[in-house]
């Protein structure tokens, strides 16, 4: 096997989907919308080059949805105006989607003190990027500005007492192209690639079960979240529910969700921008490995195909937007669960065309303890949506936006993100704009 695999020929496209998973599989602390204002605070923190006595803060309307709810690490705070503050005084601006990694109660002390004395304030700004933020802090007369867009931790102009540092264009929705091409891909690409590719090219998804299993069993220790991974296990424990598989891989899922959620100080690795879709691409997939007894590289294949899948499937939707992109990372999951029972494509594809007639539909509003709940699902459905595949049974092409092709139902799929549900994106943030509002007064 080893000698077949050396003299396996890395064809240009493996290549580029090396590329993809290694740009979009990274580690991150808690979640990254908030975490990504933290970054521009720190970095402008940092330009002003003395204490920050006060913060002004814009975010995009998607930025404001995904923050509001989330507790921020080592804050036990929620909101964006902790992670503004706190990034602000205790962030290392090179520490990318880390910032956070490094604060300490002094830190949180000083960043609460702040806020109580009304010197942080935020506001949504009327820009075009889906993700933006932007931060300005003071000392006195003397000021910074950063503004991050496009992506969590791209910054796009920087800024000491209105004199511009660094200017760089805002990446468009198509700037991912720039860090890797995956200009007619297909699925079964996909799948040849994780089943074929040398191992020693894409060990490197290991990392994701390391820290991902890690954060799952810091969830079942410790009451983070709505603690639905720790009242399944304790549920389990006690027999009152069987220890199947579909409850192993919901309650660890669960888990690693809960613990991220709920302010952990712990990285989670990420797919496509979030910690709770690399959780989902991977942590189901361990779990299912475990129980199935699947070798090594059959593991790494599995989890390489379901985080290359989920990327695959993200690719097709907005950065941001009111589709749940835990249920398409579940579609990975499913991807990488069909790959451990069979080998096969055609299970695979049938997994994928299944959840695609399941649950496409769950709305993303916010990111918050509730998230664990959404996880929860996808991972049912994925179960769900593999057991039919096995039996030969999937949802047809004459169905809903399921399509003959499962490529054609990964387009639909981003079809009704783009485009069917940007109303109900912006009817979302009008609920929770209201409900802080009535919670103000």
């Amino acid at each position: 096997m080893q000698n077949k695999e050396s003299n396996t020929e890395m064809k240009p496209l493996w290549k580029e989907m090396i590329k993809a998973v290694r740009h979009e599989v990274v580690p991150a602390i808690g979640c990254t919308e908030p975490v990504s204002l933290a970054l521009a605070a720190a970095i402008a923190a940092a330009t002003l080059g003395m204490s920050v006595y006060e913060i002004e803060a814009r975010v995009s309307a998607n930025m404001m949805k995904n923050g509001m709810g989330v507790i921020v690490p080592g804050t036990g705070t929620a909101g964006l105006l902790i992670a503004a503050a706190v990034g602000a005084i205790g962030g290392n601006p090179d520490g990318k989607l880390e910032v956070l990694k490094n604060i300490t109660p002094a830190h949180v002390d000083q960043a609460k003190q702040l806020i109580a004395d009304g010197k942080v304030r935020i506001r949504v700004a009327d820009v075009d990027h889906v993700l933006y933020s932007e931060v300005r802090v003071f000392h006195g007369t003397d000021s910074a500005r950063v503004c991050i867009a496009d992506a969590h931790t791209n910054v796009i102009r920087i800024e000491k007492n209105e004199n511009v540092i660094f200017e760089a264009k805002p990446k468009q929705s198509i700037d991912r192209q720039k860090a890797y091409s995956l200009d007619g891909i297909r699925a079964q690409d996909i799948f040849e690639f994780a089943a074929q590719v040398p191992m020693a090219a894409i060990s490197f998804i290991e990392d994701a079960a390391t820290l991902n299993d890690a954060l799952a069993e810091t969830g079942m220790r410790q009451t983070y979240g709505l603690q639905i991974g720790r009242v399944l296990k304790q549920q389990i424990d006690i027999k009152q529910l069987s220890r199947s598989l579909l409850l192993r891989m919901t309650a660890c899922t669960a888990a690693a969700s809960d613990a991220r959620m709920g302010g952990a100080s712990q990285a989670a690795m990420t797919n496509s921008g979030s910690g709770n879709q690399g959780i989902t691409a991977t942590v189901p997939v361990t779990v299912a490995a475990k129980y199935l007894q699947a070798d090594h590289d059959t593991t790494i294949r599995a989890l390489m195909l379901s985080h290359m899948m989920a990327i695959y499937i993200h690719s097709k939707l907005p950065k941001l937007s009111a589709l749940c992109a835990a249920s398409t990372a579940a579609m990975g999951a499913a991807a990488g669960i069909a790959y451990l029972c069979t080998k096969d494509f055609k299970t695979v594809s049938m997994a994928i065309s299944n959840m695609v007639g399941d649950i496409p539909g769950i709305i993303c509003d916010g990111a918050a303890h509730s998230c664990s709940m959404k996880v929860t699902t996808s991972v049912m459905a994925a179960y769900k949506a593999v057991l039919m595949a096995l039996q030969g049974i999937r949802v047809t092409g004459d169905e809903g936006i399921v399509s003959d092709d499962i490529d054609d139902s990964i387009n639909n799929v981003g079809t009704l993100a783009c485009e069917g549900m940007a109303e109900t994106d912006k009817q979302i943030l009008a609920i929770m704009m209201q409900k802080e509002a009535k919670q103000r007064c």
